[in-house]
């Protein structure tokens, strides 16, 4: 794996603790006095929805306020996220964000209607997501990541790979594999990760990347096969599937890491607070426990600033990814 492959995860995990306490012992607010919503902005049982439900009960324990998450999928991520930042800026609403919805969307959509830096305000990342490259079991005799790339060479527009939608990490990263082997395949976007795994489970489509935990259970029970993982190492979750480069893949960007953004005009305070909440679930033991069971480790140690400058520099990073892969908004 070449260093430039490298250098999310090591920036990502070295991400400093100095002065995080500080915003916490600051942020003094009464906030929040009434429920909080946080909005995910793809459908149930992804991992953008999986991750934040599991850190909710402790948020909402730590902030004295009931936190409920509403799934308002649509326009690959930017519906969600673009509701959250024209809502009103009082820390009543929040949007789960991905990499998705940042930094790729700026170079997908030549009409996004917000700007990630100008119109949100970053509170804190919640988890680091490498990915992997499963296949369907379902009437295809395809078993290792060499075998893929020869039949998609071999079958132009025959097949399909899908994701979570326009835009999402997923598409992203099928679409740079596909770009980087020079084969032509057709993207299936779906609304949510439910829809995607029932579709290559079926065979309806016959490949996707995303998250090692959510497709671990069906590559164990041999209902899909994961051929690499895009991360430098193996996964202990499944150590015999080779990473990209034991694979013979050509290498390609493949990564994604969620977070809690909310109105760019909010009080300095409630983002603090937020900021504490999501550091104080991040290092509770049995959450950092089940979110390296998903392969997804929780960022901790980073403040707000830290996490905004991170976005800013994944938007001027992915522009010309994006650009290189050939995606396009459907």
């Amino acid at each position: 794996m070449t260093d430039r492959l490298l250098l999310p995860r090591r920036a990502i995990l070295s991400a400093p603790l100095a002065g995080l306490a500080a915003p916490a012992v600051q942020a003094q607010t009464s906030w929040p006095t009434q429920p909080v919503r946080i909005v995910v902005p793809y459908g149930p049982g992804g991992g953008t929805d999986v991750t934040i439900r599991l850190m909710v009960p402790r948020m909402s324990a730590f902030l004295g306020q009931t936190i409920v998450v509403e799934n308002r999928p649509g326009a690959g991520s930017t519906l969600g996220t673009d509701y959250v930042a024209k809502a009103p800026p009082d820390g009543s609403v929040f949007v789960h964000g991905t990499l998705s919805s940042t930094g790729i969307a700026v170079a997908l959509y030549p009409n996004l209607p917000y700007d990630p830096v100008r119109d949100l305000a970053a509170v804190a990342p919640t988890v680091y997501v490498p990915l992997t490259l499963c296949i369907t079991q379902a009437r295809w005799n395809v078993t290792n990541a060499q075998e893929l790339i020869r039949t998609l060479l071999a079958n132009p527009d025959r097949y399909q790979y899908g994701s979570n939608g326009v835009g999402a990490t997923g598409h992203l990263a099928n679409a740079n594999f596909v770009t980087r082997i020079g084969a032509r395949v057709e993207h299936v976007p779906y609304r949510s990760g439910a829809q995607t795994l029932a579709a290559l489970i079926s065979g309806e489509i016959q490949f996707v990347q995303d998250i090692y935990g959510l497709l671990r259970p069906y590559h164990l029970a041999g209902q899909v096969k994961c051929v690499f993982v895009t991360a430098d190492q193996r996964t202990p979750l499944m150590p015999e599937v080779p990473t990209m480069q034991e694979a013979g893949v050509p290498p390609y960007d493949a990564y994604s890491w969620f977070g809690l953004f909310t109105a760019a005009a909010t009080p300095r305070p409630i983002v603090e607070r937020m900021a504490a909440a999501v550091e104080d679930a991040l290092n509770q033991p049995d959450i950092a426990a089940r979110f390296e069971e998903m392969g997804t480790p929780g960022m901790k140690g980073w403040t707000p600033e830290r996490f905004a400058r991170y976005v800013q520099e994944e938007v001027v990073k992915w522009g010309p990814l994006v650009r290189a892969s050939g995606a396009r908004v459907d």
